[in-house]
C-alpha cells in the first residue's frame, strides 16, 4: 500500500458538499491557532479564500461552526463552536471507519496502480 493509500471523506448533503478534507484542514487550522488568517497561512491558501469558505460553512450548519471576532485593539480571532468541535469529532470518526472498512481492499487496489509520484491531496475545496 503506497503513503497516500487512504479514503478522503467528502460529505455530499442533498446537491452541496457539506464538509471535505479542504474544509476540514480549515477548520483544524483555526481550532489550532485562532485566527481564519493565520490557518490560512498555514494552509498556503489566501486570506479572502479561507474567508470565503468558513462563510460557506457556516452558512451550510444550523448552527455556526466558526465563531469570528472584529479586529480592533484587543485583537479579533475565530475560534471553533462546540458544534464545530463535534462536526470535526464526528468526520474523522467516520473517516476512520471508512479507512478501518475498505483497508484490505484497499491494499488490493494499490496494486493495479503504478509507483510513481504522489499525488498530493487536492488543495482546491469543494
Amino acid at each position: 500500500m503506497t503513503p497516500r493509500s487512504a479514503p478522503a471523506i467528502r460529505l455530499l448533503i442533498g446537491a452541496a458538499t457539506a464538509l471535505g478534507p479542504g474544509k476540514v484542514a480549515l477548520l483544524e487550522a483555526i481550532g489550532r491557532t485562532g485566527s481564519i488568517s493565520a490557518a490560512a497561512r498555514e494552509l498556503g491558501m489566501s486570506y479572502r479564500r479561507a474567508w470565503l469558505l468558513v462563510d460557506t460553512i457556516n452558512d451550510r450548519f444550523t448552527a455556526e461552526l466558526v465563531s469570528t471576532a472584529t479586529g480592533g485593539k484587543g485583537g479579533g480571532g475565530a475560534r471553533l463552536t462546540a458544534t464545530g468541535i463535534e462536526v470535526l469529532r464526528r468526520y474523522r470518526a467516520m473517516e476512520a471507519k471508512a479507512q478501518a472498512s475498505i483497508a484490505p481492499d484497499l491494499a488490493e487496489f494499490a496494486d493495479f496502480m503504478k509507483d510513481g509520484p504522489t499525488i498530493p491531496a487536492s488543495s482546491e475545496e469543494e
